[in-house]
C-alpha cells in the first residue's frame, strides 16, 4: 500500500465542503479506493434511507452489486448483521458460513468471493450505512490494512455527517435520498450504454462517470440525459479525460 496514496485518499474523503459536492460520486470514490489500496477484490456500500432501511448506493464492480442486492432482498448477510449490531462483522472463509448465512454464503461463493468484512459507518450511536469488503481468497485482512479500512470508513462517515451539519439536516437527507433513488436511473443508463457500445457494465459506468466529472455534472444528471436521449452515447465514449 502506498502511504502517500492513502493520505491523498483521506484528503479526498474529507473534502465535502465544495458547492458541487456529489454524494454518489463521493461514495463510489470510497469503494474504488478500498479496492485500490487494500487487499480486497470488491467493495459495496449501503446507506440508510429516511425510513431507516438499507439501500445499495455504490459498488466497485458488478459482482459486488449483485451480492449486495441479494443481501437486501434476502435480509441475510454480514452487512445486515453489522448494521443492526453496530459492530464490524468478518468471516475469513465463507465456505464455513452455511449455518450463519446459508443463502448469502452460497451466493457469495457462486460469484467467487471467499471472505468478507462488513464495517458500519457509525459516529457514536448513529449508523448511516455499511461498507462491505469482499475477497476472492480466504483469510483476514492484515492488521495494518484493517486499521486503514476502518480509518477510511470513519473519515467518510464524519465527512457525510459534517456535510449534513453544515448544509442543515433536511438538505443532506434530501441529497442522500436522491442518491438512493438516483441509483435506478444510473443503472438504466449503464445498461443502455453497455448495449449500445457492446461493453461490460463496469466499462459503461466508467464512461458515464468520466463524462460527468469532465463536464462538472452529477452522475444522476448525465444518466437522465442518456436515458432520455438528450446526450448521445457515442459522445460520452469519445470524450477524453481532461489533462
Amino acid at each position: 500500500m502506498s502511504e502517500q496514496r492513502l493520505m491523498d485518499t483521506f484528503v479526498e474523503l474529507a473534502d465535502t465542503l465544495t458547492d458541487d459536492f456529489d454524494a454518489i460520486d463521493f461514495l463510489h470514490l470510497l469503494t474504488d479506493r478500498c479496492v485500490e489500496l487494500l487487499e480486497v477484490d470488491a467493495a459495496g456500500l449501503l446507506l440508510t434511507s429516511s425510513r431507516g432501511e438499507l439501500q445499495l448506493v455504490a459498488s466497485s464492480n458488478e459482482s459486488a452489486r449483485v451480492l449486495e442486492l441479494f443481501q437486501l432482498q434476502s435480509s441475510e448477510g454480514p452487512c445486515i448483521e453489522a448494521f443492526h449490531s453496530k459492530n464490524a462483522v468478518t468471516w475469513p472463509d465463507l465456505s464455513s458460513a452455511g449455518t450463519r448465512w446459508p443463502r448469502f454464503a452460497r451466493k457469495a461463493l457462486s460469484v467467487d468471493f471467499r471472505s468478507v468484512l462488513a464495517l458500519p459507518m457509525q459516529l457514536r450511536s448513529e449508523v448511516v450505512g455499511v461498507l462491505n469488503l469482499f475477497r476472492s481468497s480466504t483469510g483476514h485482512l492484515e492488521p495494518a490494512e484493517l486499521r486503514s479500512a476502518k480509518a477510511m470508513v470513519d473519515v467518510a462517515t464524519i465527512s457525510l455527517l459534517q456535510a449534513r451539519a453544515i448544509r442543515r439536516h433536511e438538505l443532506l437527507v434530501e441529497q442522500l435520498e436522491t442518491a438512493l433513488t438516483s441509483r435506478v436511473i444510473i443503472e438504466q443508463a449503464k445498461g443502455f450504454i453497455a448495449e449500445r457500445l457492446g461493453v461490460e457494465m463496469g466499462e459503461a459506468f466508467a464512461v458515464l462517470r468520466r463524462f460527468a466529472r469532465n463536464n462538472r455534472r452529477t452522475l444522476a444528471d448525465v444518466s437522465s440525459a442518456v436515458v432520455t436521449r438528450a446526450v448521445d452515447v457515442e459522445d460520452l465514449y469519445t470524450a477524453r479525460e481532461k489533462r
